[in-house]
């Protein structure tokens, strides 16, 4: 006879492995989580590294009202775009947001190492809704 879990104690368990393993295993591609000098944790270095150039740029005057981890919920035809369960609507989490001075628009930037296809059909539901992602990569 198979023992039954909730939900919350599959989740409990995963926790605890990953845990125990020392690493998350759910990281995308191998990436590292790093924390900056300011205390902010990031999902990986790259990201780490843009935040400290944007926050560099709003320093010089040339971006204002940098956000980081925004969401955006998602609009379909019909109306909102809802999880599984119906109860909330699916958000695009962006890594960073900012208004450029000199183009005088809002910009909605992602840090990205390999576009996964999840990344790549949000950002087509983005751009239906008349909003575009600025996808950068890191410098070799």
């Amino acid at each position: 006879m198979t023992e039954r879990l909730t939900a919350e104690q599959c989740r409990e368990e995963l926790r605890e492995t990953y845990r125990e393993q020392g690493k998350d295993k759910r990281r995308v591609r191998g990436t590292q989580r790093t924390t900056t000098a300011d205390g902010i944790t990031h999902d990986s270095k790259t990201e780490a590294q843009r935040w400290v150039e944007l926050q560099l740029m709003q320093a010089a005057g040339e971006i204002c009202g940098l956000r980081r981890q925004v969401d955006i919920p998602l609009h379909g035809r019909d109306g909102p775009i809802m999880t599984d369960s119906g109860k909330q609507q699916r958000v695009y989490r962006a890594d960073f947001t900012y208004v450029d001075k000199r183009l005088g628009c809002v910009v909605i930037e992602d840090r990205k190492g390999h576009e996964t296809d999840v990344f790549k059909l949000k950002r087509a539901v983005l751009l239906a809704q008349g909003m575009e992602i600025l996808v950068t990569k890191a410098k070799s």
